[in-house]
């Protein structure tokens, strides 16, 4: 059972999820697992990395992840890295919707808010946007509270900001829009890359090993089978993974190669919430036995 399909409004579910904020981490989550992968979940030694990924939800809290899911503050820990040089060109930040001014802002431009996921105005063309529509997504999008959703701790005490970035074009990408690989890393190393094609048309989905070997699994999208030459740009894109990834037990590092240059994309903690069923689904625990989780850390 999956109460998105009772539920079809995404605000009115984080909205419910938000009311429910007083039950605890633990228990919510096992709740939300069991009604979205239909087992139980363990956080006693779990094997699954879907478990696993539950559990550093719950025990493994720093200050540092906070910043690192913040797509603003990020900026500054790449640079940290001095990995600067892949920083997407900022065009502008603002703490609220009513700062927006397009005039300021170039006809082809990214905008999004700091504190979540899937939070992006991809414009064009700005000529033909009403400010008075994106105005009212962003207000909504500011409000929302990402960590009562999916208890992502990391989100829970961000303090939300827009930011507007350059819309990135690759033309001689045979996909539809730029390619972004997804590397999950653990203690520094990334282990799997996750390739995402046509993500506003027909999204597609592939797994390779670092060595660019396909892995046959599928998750919420279907995979599109071993069809794609190794990328020009994925040795240089696997130091940097590695290099972001070295001060977090796991994250996953999302990058763009555009018009042969690394672009940084951001830090994720809890792909997919945590929620994915692979197949086959041995690839759980085979991510699973890279986690090493550490002693428990908190705030």
């Amino acid at each position: 059972m999956d109460y998105k399909k009772y539920i079809k409004n995404k605000e009115l579910r984080f909205k419910l999820l938000h009311y429910l904020r007083f039950i605890p981490d633990s228990t919510m989550l096992k709740l939300q697992y069991k009604i979205k992968m239909g087992r139980k979940l363990s956080l006693k030694g779990p094997k699954r990395w879907t478990e696993q990924i539950q559990w550093y939800k719950v025990h493994y809290r720093t200050p540092l992840m906070t910043q690192c899911a913040d797509k603003y503050e990020v900026r500054k820990y790449v640079e940290s890295k001095r990995l600067e040089h892949i920083l997407n060109k900022l065009y502008a930040t603002y703490n609220c919707a009513d700062e927006v001014d397009l005039e300021s802002l170039p006809s082809k431009f990214v905008m999004k808010t700091t504190n979540g996921s899937g939070t992006n105005i991809l414009c064009t063309d700005k000529a033909s946007l009403d400010i008075e529509d994106i105005k009212f997504s962003l207000k909504k999008w500011l409000k929302r509270n990402n960590y009562s959703a999916g208890r992502e701790w990391s989100y829970k005490n961000i303090v939300p900001k827009i930011i507007v970035e350059e819309y990135l074009e690759d033309e001689s990408d045979s996909f539809d829009g730029i390619s972004d690989y997804k590397f999950l890393c653990f203690n520094g190393e990334a282990k799997y890359i996750i390739f995402d094609v046509d993500r506003h048309t027909n999204h597609k989905r592939n797994i390779y090993d670092t060595n660019w070997n396909f892995i046959n699994v599928s998750t919420d999208h279907s995979n599109f089978g071993d069809s794609v030459d190794k990328p020009a740009g994925i040795e240089e894109m696997l130091k940097i993974a590695n290099i972001l990834s070295e001060d977090f037990p796991f994250v996953r590092v999302d990058l763009y190669w555009v018009n042969g240059k690394v672009y940084f994309g951001e830090l994720t903690f809890y792909p997919w919430t945590g929620y994915v069923q692979f197949t086959p689904d041995k690839f759980d625990f085979i991510l699973g036995n890279h986690f090493e989780l550490p002693n428990k850390r908190t705030n």
